[in-house]
């Protein structure tokens, strides 16, 4: 609990939003995975305007239109570039500090689980960026996923989303991949975030290639559109 009495509990990234917001800096928000070594995540990034953004989320942010629903938005750092741009979105996020700190910039912000069929609204335009995908967690859950963005989109409206294909991180030096197709799909990814001594659950992430994410979009009744593609295995896509 800090002096104020807010509490952290298992919010690591919450909590570090909310520092950063209230005092300009903040600890190493540490990132834990069972298949890579320990990194973290600059909370300042979280923080950034339009100009300091990655070439995708710029294309994303330039493509959306409508009433726009800006997904697992963190700081608000989208939304607050699309009300700049003269857009209106909603922000939503999971964390409770992280929605307080988005209202206190300005954001029109809700506490919501993208999961839950009872969160209302229909949208123009869904945003999903910030490796985007990673909320599906896992390849199985895709028909769930699709069956959830359908439902929250209104009648010609889109999702845009980015991701990465991770297939570089198996490639041999004669150019093969050593990828195991018997096993887990290599996209699939566990993580977990500590803030200072704020510890939160453990979390499936996933990473898709564009390949597997058009099939499965098509097996699902959506088109599927790869609108650009970034330095370094990554890719923004629309889906409507």
């Amino acid at each position: 609990m800090d002096k104020k009495g807010y509490q952290f509990p298992k919010d690591p990234m919450g909590a570090a939003i909310y520092d950063f917001h209230k005092n300009g800096k903040a600890a190493k928000l540490r990132v834990f995975s069972s298949q890579f070594d320990e990194d973290e995540i600059p909370v300042e990034e979280l923080f950034r305007d339009f100009e300091r953004m990655p070439y995708l989320e710029k294309v994303a942010l330039e493509l959306a239109q409508g009433s726009i629903l800006d997904v697992g938005a963190g700081a608000g750092c989208h939304s607050i570039a699309l009300g700049q741009m003269g857009k209106k979105a909603t922000a939503m996020d999971i964390s409770p500090l992280s929605v307080q700190v988005m209202r206190e910039r300005g954001v029109d912000a809700v506490q919501g689980d993208f999961w839950d069929p009872a969160f209302p609204g229909k949208y123009d335009t869904i945003l999903m960026l910030m490796n985007g995908s990673g909320i599906i967690g896992r390849i199985d859950n895709m028909g769930r996923f699709f069956e959830r963005v359908r439902g929250l989109l209104k009648p010609g409206g889109s999702l845009l989303m980015d991701s990465s294909d991770l297939r570089y991180l198996y490639e041999e030096e004669d150019g093969s991949f050593a990828i195991d197709l018997a096993g887990d799909y290599y996209g699939e990814l566990d993580y977990q975030m500590q803030y200072k001594s704020v510890k939160g659950e453990s979390f499936d992430w996933l990473y898709v290639d564009f390949q597997t994410l058009s099939y499965y979009a098509e097996q699902y009744g959506f088109n599927v559109e790869l609108v650009a593609e970034g330095e370094h295995y990554d890719y923004l896509a629309k889906i409507w």
